[in-house]
């Protein structure tokens, strides 16, 4: 993907990675010692370690919000990274499946500090997010029929139906570029609404489609590389234009085959465990298996694979219901860290529903699974990036390879639109068509969507406002 058409379609333009006073108070605080502006200046693992730690509870905003935190830390106050090479590993992270902020920390610790530099980056910017859902999913399963827990609950609702519609027109403006790219989000919406086809067939067959169409329509599929146009330089940065690639992070076949099989030990014995103390056909194994497939589907971000988890997770496996599926993605929006832990909200809730360990350690259960499914979902992610990194970047700019994700992107597209009627059928038509229509909830998702298309609000903004006039419609309805 063009990340410079990103940034610009995003409105995260390098020129405007710029925040405000009251911004750079709560922002990280440089710790280290800032060389002057002809020298780059040097990191030990242990301060980049503290960074990590910081960035792992202020990653705010989704994607575009963390992409810009890391942005403005690392090229332009701490100049770790120069804004050349922050761009192109930026590049690469966008055409993997996953999470692409986390990917994109993981790829400057890799770079930075080898192999462990790349796995402190990316669990410090996910393991905050963990602690504080555990916490919240507890509170929400166990108190949520409390009359302020239902009412922020109900005015979150409408308002992640607006993010979720706002969401398939962000991707959407800049990804459906001609009517090829378009007709494959049409026939996406079509198979997975009205023939009920699964996300993952959804993917290959896109996949398939943008393959022969690079091949034999090669202007449909295509979309320019490079990395726009540089800022001027404030300094010599540790990871320069000029610096040369370190030798941990050139391809060598020796080293790939060390990481494969290292990752795959990682996945197989936790997964073998599972299947041998508990069967697989029990909860743990199931999740655990369920979600290392979704870890490979999420292109497009989390937005793509919440349908997949939702067929999953509630019409296959019911570890949680539709509403809940609703109320998780709140808590995924309002807590920092990738919107993809929403799957640790829907793992908490069927470990904790099931009561895999007894009725007396519901938390346990809900909490351990949470973890387990944690794991396998972003243990793909790190080989992407420690085992997959030298050799894809060679093929970054390689039609072959671009093609099939310009075309996954485009079927997305349809996936998401088709989950926003999902959210909007249960939160404004709660007890089905049959019965009433909810129409506090309606001006709510309407409110939600003014402020979010037209005054460009903030997401958690929106979410605070809506959580709180739910609190008054149910203080003065009840």
């Amino acid at each position: 993907m063009h990340v410079a058409k990103f940034l610009r379609l995003t409105k995260l333009k390098p020129s405007c990675f710029r925040f405000s006073p009251r911004e750079r108070f709560f922002s990280l605080r440089p710790t280290l010692n800032i060389a002057t502006r002809d020298q780059a200046p040097q990191v030990s693992f242990w301060q980049a370690v503290g960074f990590w730690l910081k960035l792992g509870f202020i990653s705010f905003g989704g994607p575009a919000g963390q992409i810009a935190i890391m942005h403005e830390e690392l090229v332009v106050r701490r100049r770790w990274i120069s804004e050349k090479r922050f761009l192109h590993a930026l590049n690469y992270c966008m055409v993997l499946p996953g999470p692409e902020a986390q990917q994109l920390a993981t790829y400057i610790g890799w770079l930075m500090h080898k192999t462990r530099g790349g796995i402190a980056a990316g669990v410090l910017f996910v393991l905050p997010s963990l602690f504080l859902l555990i916490a919240l999913s507890w509170l929400y399963i166990a108190y949520g029929e409390v009359p302020l827990i239902a009412g922020l609950f109900y005015g979150i609702k409408p308002a992640v139906t607006a993010i979720v519609v706002q969401a398939a027109h962000r991707i959407g403006s800049r990804a459906l570029k001609n009517n090829w790219l378009w007709a494959i989000a049409a026939a996406s919406f079509v198979a997975i609404f009205a023939l009920n086809v699964s996300f993952p067939f959804i993917v290959l067959s896109a996949a398939l489609i943008g393959f022969l169409g690079g091949r034999y329509a090669p202007a449909y599929f295509s979309s320019s590389v490079g990395h726009g146009k540089k800022e001027q330089s404030s300094g010599r940065a540790l990871i320069d234009d000029d610096t040369p690639t370190p030798a941990h992070a050139l391809f060598n076949w020796q080293r790939l085959l060390q990481v494969l099989l290292i990752g795959a030990a990682l996945w197989a014995v936790p997964m073998g465990w599972l299947t041998w103390h508990f069967g697989w056909d029990h909860t743990l194994t199931q999740m655990s298996w369920f979600f290392t497939k979704a870890a490979l589907l999420t292109f497009g971000g989390a937005y793509a694979v919440l349908p997949y988890v939702y067929q999953g997770a509630v019409d296959t496996f019911g570890w949680a219901t539709p509403v809940q599926m609703i109320d998780g993605l709140a808590l995924g929006e309002t807590t920092p860290g990738p919107l993809i832990m929403v799957v640790a909200f829907v793992a908490f809730i069927g470990g904790y529903v099931k009561a895999l360990f007894g009725p007396d350690s519901l938390f346990l259960a809900g909490a351990l699974a949470a973890c387990l499914v944690t794991w396998f979902t972003f243990l793909p992610s790190f080989l992407f990036i420690l085992a997959g990194g030298p050799l894809i970047e060679t093929t970054h700019n390689d039609l072959k390879f671009t093609a099939p994700l310009t075309a996954i992107t485009a079927a997305v597209v349809g996936v998401i639109l088709n989950l926003a009627l999902f959210f909007g059928y249960h939160v404004l038509w709660p007890n089905g068509f049959s019965g009433v229509f909810d129409w506090l909830s309606a001006l709510l998702a309407l409110a939600a969507g003014v402020a979010l298309f037209r005054y460009k609000r903030n997401v958690i903004h929106v979410i605070a406002v809506c959580g709180f006039l739910g609190i008054c419609f149910k203080w003065f309805l009840t």
